[in-house]
């Protein structure tokens, strides 16, 4: 398929050179507000520069990899559904569910798909992690912890302020990466119990034109999940902006009978180890799927699903419902209550 790429920004390169690794698709066009950019972007890597409207509704393209900000995500995606394009979009699916909700009802609709990042659960680490759970290595499945703690983007992103505004925050920008994870690992969410705190209500550009410059934080930037899962399963995740100068990101599954050590899912490979009972933790090899582990095996494997008439696996549906968990934490944050979090079929997620 022909895939024509909307936002020039700092992603999108990661994702072109990515696709190198995949046959079901090619890069083939670019487009972005900023004509600059998205001129410099296609001169770099070989693409045909559009602007948004054209490149939506060209009737050669296939696919629209939506890599805009948070803010600009539902736009893209219903005018490119509208045009009668497949969609994969950079999370999170739209800033609000009720949005989120009508992108796929529209899509389902047309008989399109929606593909939604993240894509690294898909990748051999976790792959291996979920064979392990569902082989019951570690037992039934007790709890999952995870961190994922940064300085925040304001330190390397020249337009870093859009991440401090809504549809943005640790919540939705990095705990989407675990909240993914777990639900890949041991099912969906069924109700949340969240803490946030903004410890740090102005930031500065560290770099770009605009460096040196200070702008106001709408968001939380520090914030902790308490989870309930269908399973019966407890998880809690922690993302941060906070920590400066800091990358601290893992998870770790406990089980009745073991626990699973899982590496970064910001990332793709990564050590994987296994402790059963009070043993001492033991690596686990496992075999990498090569160059494919790269951003990009989420749209692959969309494009895969659709010329086998199958369901994807990193959805939109499965976007949406970590839209809603994540929001549902931020909810209990304001509210001070459990929040309790929509069904989701769990069969999306094999």
């Amino acid at each position: 398929m022909r895939v024509g790429v909307v936002g020039c920004g700092i992603i999108a390169k990661a994702y072109v050179e990515g696709s190198t690794a995949f046959e079901s698709f090619d890069v083939v066009a670019c487009a972005d507000l900023d004509a600059e950019s998205a001129e410099a972007f296609a001169e770099v890597h070989g693409l045909e520069m559009s602007t948004v409207a054209r490149l939506v509704a060209d009737p050669s393209i296939d696919v629209v990899l939506n890599l805009t900000p948070p803010a600009a995500h539902a736009a893209v995606i219903r005018a490119a559904l509208a045009a009668g394009k497949h969609v994969y979009t950079e999370k999170p699916l739209a800033t609000t569910v009720a949005e989120g909700r009508e992108l796929l009802a529209e899509a389902d609709r047309l008989g399109l798909r929606i593909g939604c990042a993240p894509d690294t659960f898909l990748g051999s680490a976790y792959e291996t992690a979920r064979e392990l759970v569902v082989q019951g290595e570690i037992g039934t499945p007790l709890t999952a912890t995870a961190t994922f703690l940064v300085g925040g983007p304001d330190r390397w992103h020249p337009n870093a302020d859009v991440f401090y505004r809504a549809g943005g925050g640790p919540m939705l920008d990095i705990a989407p990466y675990y909240l993914t994870a777990i639900a890949s690992l041991l099912g969906p969410y069924r109700a949340a119990l969240g803490l946030a705190t903004t410890p740090t209500p102005e930031r500065r550009f560290g770099v770009g034109p605009r460096a040196g410059e200070t702008f106001i934080v709408d968001v939380p930037t520090h914030a902790v999940a308490a989870l309930q899962l269908v399973s019966g399963a407890l998880a809690t995740v922690t993302v941060s902006f906070e920590a400066f100068g800091q990358y601290s990101s893992g998870l770790v599954l406990h089980g009745s009978g073991g626990s699973l050590e899982l590496p970064d899912a910001n990332a793709f490979g990564g050590a994987v180890r296994i402790r059963n009972g009070s043993g001492e933790w033991e690596p686990l090899e496992y075999a990498a799927k090569g160059a494919t582990e790269t951003r990009g095996l989420g749209l692959d494997e969309m494009v895969e699903a659709i010329g086998e008439e199958r369901p994807h696996r990193a959805s939109g549906a499965l976007g949406l419902h970590v839209l809603e968990t994540a929001l549902a934490a931020l909810r209990s944050a304001e509210e001070g209550r459990t929040v309790q979090i929509g069904r989701f079929d769990a069969v999306q997620l094999r």
